[in-house]
């Protein structure tokens, strides 16, 4: 009668209680009924209520799962654990496992009931103790209990045996000095026959391993034997329903197996060597045709190679992977790919037999197995293969995903750079890439292949010839179009005439008149690209000198330019047009073809610009390049010099000699190590390698308005060297058409005197100082290195580190071998620019090392005596 005019006393039924919370609208409801249910329940608490106690907990429990507080009901777990009955215990375990965790102290007072439940008589509430004590158990639990737990592992109930083990692998996580204790029962359960007590035996010996060597080696010698047996016995096994996932037996156990076999066999020759055979017999055994098969297989491949197994079985492994590359499952293929990048670490030869394969998978619709698919391809790559992978992957650059181009196009570039056997088979590649994908090939790529074309004298009427064709069908990548406007600016004669044909062209008939619409094409199509207009406007000045008859064209082609909201383009407009129509007297000279480019130093620039940002919290050590790479063609050339140590003032290595200027000031020291300065890195910082390049070499950027004579540097390209060339008169030459030129030819600031940067018994350096005009913050210093003593210092390098207002970069060095006794320097420039100039004075730490018949030595100081100004 009650429960009819009370839904939520006590003796509500749990269905009862969840069918009003679903039935709520809202939350304010749902909250409301909850409030009304956990009042009756404390009530019920508060009377003692015995009759339906362990249905209050239980809707404790669905409570709980909803998300609202019940710590109240703590104690009455504790109560229901400690009653006779097994319904009042089975709630009262499961209210403890759900309402408590480890970290709760009310938990030690469970302690004591399950002591006395684990050595109950009925093997079910030993059950509910193993499972609470497997969920929850503590530390100093794991000490208390531990006897009973490894008792109960040589119980005669299958169940108790499973479970007891599962719950000694939470023991040993927690006490991992309890290993031992368990490393004997562990070996013996490797001998039942329930297929639930060996899955959790593999997994108590496998967690043994983790935390103990002693255990690892005593299972190595012990449970090898029983592991054979238990994978021959499920791999022979007759059909038993049981087990049976389609029609497979028991796939979790064979991979509980294979793991622990993995653990054992790794690093071990005689394990690995014991397990051959049987894993042998798995791959070659388990069907492959459906899912179960597969994830045991790729277990044993795991295993195979994760252990020292034998060649023809890691062949075996690989194979098998191979076939997975052929499922149609997007999740095999994955996972095949991933563990083959793995075994290229240890049989090359064997992943390379499937080549064939992983280049289909490179075309796959799903875009993660393409991207893992081209870098094992990527991989795969050597001095034998090149050409043949570099054929597939260019031709699936036509037909691939917008997405996908981008990775495929960098890989094709480093494949091509870091494996050209020839020139002309670089060249090749390179122009197909950049006629299919010059939108996405970076600028450090096309830079090298201009250096290269610019070396290969005999491959240049080729190039220019290729890359003009390349331009009338694919005039829309602009990689391209910037790579062919400059080779048909240096080598256009060679185009029009036909020079240096090889006997696998075919002649082509350009005309002068040809060249320059195919600049002037460019041109136009490219209205918001400056890079590419000001390179399109340098051709065409070139080819006006090459092509006389074409002058007054291009002169029109170029005067367009003259009112271009672009200041750098409108420079270029105004002074190209003035060299055309009013300088002719200096226009064949200051328009001749650039000078060779050499590598290296291309190169050197490159690696020295990159370090020229120096980080916010860290100083950049500047060096002169060491170890050299290659490039296409052969020629060495350095990698980026390594950060170094440069406030390393407890080495021992050598001894260090301090400079003999000034004593530094503490706030130089502060300043060098970043202490209490405001991040100015990126206020007048310098920009990444190829952007310096690029805007350094094309003069974009320079000031509006450059009085006084003409220079290469100013119409030079990306890759070129700033080499200046004197005019051929000596006049003032105005490029502005008419603008006042009035400033004398050369505006240098102020004289600095040279200074003794350091000196000790072994070494001095010197500094002389140049300044350009309008730029006081930045300063070209000339270091000059002199040998005082009487024998020769061979692997020289100079390294230099400032604070971070200041940024350095430093070009190589011209040897890296000092002559004895004074007879010879070498000489290295620094590039510095001052941030707070004015505010500041410029300080540097330096740091030279070199050898003496053999002996490493080293020097160190610090530079406080530049002069004021700088």
């Amino acid at each position: 009668m009650d429960l009819a005019i009370n839904p939520f006393s006590s003796g509500t039924r749990l269905r009862d209680m969840i069918r009003a919370i679903r039935a709520c609208k809202t939350a304010a409801e749902e909250r409301a009924v909850v409030r009304r249910e956990c009042a009756a329940i404390r009530a019920a608490i508060s009377e003692g209520d015995q009759d339906y106690r362990h249905r209050n907990m239980a809707k404790l429990m669905f409570i709980h799962m909803l998300g609202y507080p019940t710590h109240f009901g703590q104690m009455e777990c504790l109560k229901l654990i400690a009653a006779a009955g097994f319904p009042e215990k089975r709630i009262g375990y499961l209210g403890l496992m759900l309402l408590l965790d480890e970290r709760q102290e009310v938990l030690m007072l469970v302690t004591n009931s399950l002591k006395q439940d684990l050595n109950h008589s009925n093997q079910f509430i030993v059950g509910l103790a193993l499972c609470a004590l497997g969920n929850i158990c503590s530390a100093e639990m794991a000490r208390d209990l531990s006897p009973e737990v490894e008792r109960l592992l040589q119980s005669r109930e299958p169940n108790t045996k499973k479970k007891a083990a599962l719950c000694s692998i939470r023991i040993v996580r927690k006490v991992p000095d309890l290993a031992e204790n368990f490393m004997g029962s562990a070996v013996s359960l490797l001998k039942e026959k329930h297929h639930g007590v060996l899955i959790s035996a593999v997994q108590l010996c496998a967690e043994l391993c983790k935390a103990s060597k002693e255990a690892l080696e005593y299972l190595r010698k012990n449970c090898l034997d029983g592991l054979v047996r238990i994978l021959r016995d499920v791999s022979n096994s007759s059909y038993a329903p049981e087990y049976d996932i389609a029609g497979i037996t028991d796939p979790f156990l064979h991979i509980r197996v294979l793991k622990l076999m993995r653990i054992l066999g790794q690093g071990d020759a005689d394990c690995s060597e014991f397990v051959n055979d049987i894993l042998a017999q798995v791959a070659t055994k388990t069907e492959s045709n459906k899912n179960a098969g597969n994830a045991i297989l790729y277990e044993c491949v795991e295993t195979i190679m994760g252990i020292e197994a034998t060649s023809g079985l890691r062949v075996l492994a690989i194979n098998i992977l191979g076939r997975f590359l052929s499922n149609r499952d997007n999740n095999i293929r994955y996972v095949a790919l991933n563990m083959l990048m793995k075994a290229m670490e240890v049989d090359t030869q064997a992943v390379q037999r499937h080549r064939a394969t992983i280049l289909e998978c490179v075309k796959d619709a799903d875009v993660s197995i393409r991207k893992r698919a081209l870098e094992l391809v990527y991989l795969l790559v050597n001095d034998a293969n090149a050409k043949s992978l570099t054929k597939e992957l260019v031709d699936y650059l036509e037909v691939s995903d917008q997405d996908f181009k981008d990775d495929l196009t960098a890989k094709i570039c480093s494949i091509v750079e870091k494996f050209s056997q020839d020139k002309l088979w670089y060249l090749d590649q390179m122009f197909k890439v950049l006629s299919l994908a010059g939108n996405y090939v970076k600028d450090d790529v096309w830079h090298a292949l201009i250096v290269l074309i610019s070396n290969a004298s005999e491959l240049q009427g080729y190039s220019v010839r290729s890359l003009y064709k390349a331009l009338l069908a694919c005039g829309e990548q602009e990689s391209l179009v910037r790579v062919a406007v400059w080779c048909i600016g240096e080598y256009g004669e060679m185009l029009v005439n036909n020079v240096g044909m090889l006997d696998i062209e075919e002649p082509i008939t350009v005309t002068e008149s040809d060249a320059v619409d195919a600049v002037e094409v460019s041109l136009k199509r490219y209205s918001a690209d400056v890079t590419t207009r000001a390179m399109c406007l340098v051709s065409l000045l070139k080819l006006s000198s090459r092509f006389p008859p074409t002058s007054e064209r291009i002169k029109e082609i170029v005067a367009q330019n003259k009112g271009n909201t672009v200041l750098e383009l409108q420079q270029r407009s105004i002074e190209f047009n003035s060299i055309i129509q009013r300088h002719q007297s200096i226009k064949s000279s200051l328009l001749e073809r650039m000078p060779v480019i050499d590598e290296a130093s291309y190169l050197a620039k490159r690696a020295a610009s990159t370090q020229a940002t120096i980080s916010s919290d860290k100083l950049a050590a500047a060096a002169t390049p060491g170890s050299s790479l290659k490039l296409p063609n052969g020629v060495a050339k350095p990698p980026p010099a390594p950060l170094a140590d440069l406030l390393d003032l407890s080495s021992d290595d050598a001894p260090a000699t301090t400079s003999a200027p000034t004593t530094a000031p503490n706030d130089f020291l502060q300043d060098l190590l970043g202490i209490g300065l405001t991040d100015t890195s990126t206020a007048g910082g310098a920009p990444s390698a190829s952007t310096d390049i690029l805007m350094d070499l094309l003069s974009i950027g320079s000031s509006p308005v450059q009085n006084g004579p003409p220079t290469v540097s100013n119409f030079s390209l990306p890759g070129q060297a700033e080499t200046k060339v004197a005019p051929v008169t000596p006049q003032v030459v105005d490029l502005l058409d008419g603008l006042s030129s009035s400033t004398s030819l050369s505006d240098e600031n102020t004289a600095y005197p040279p200074i003794t940067a350091f000196q000790s018994a072994a070494l001095k350096i010197t500094f002389n100082f140049k300044k350009q005009s309008g730029k006081p913050q930045e300063t070209t210093i000339h270091a000059s290195f002199t040998n005082l003593t009487s024998n020769t210092f061979t692997d020289f390098i100079f390294q230099a580190a400032v604070p971070k207002f200041i940024q350095l970069r430093l070009d190589p060095a011209s040897s890296n071998t000092l002559p004895a006794s004074g007879n010879d320097s070498v000489t290295q420039s620094l590039s510095v620019t001052n941030n707070q100039h004015g505010q500041k004075p410029l300080a540097m730490r330096i740091r030279i090392t070199y050898k003496v018949n053999g002996e490493d030595r080293l020097e160190q100081g610090q530079i406080n005596n530049f002069p004021a100004g700088l």
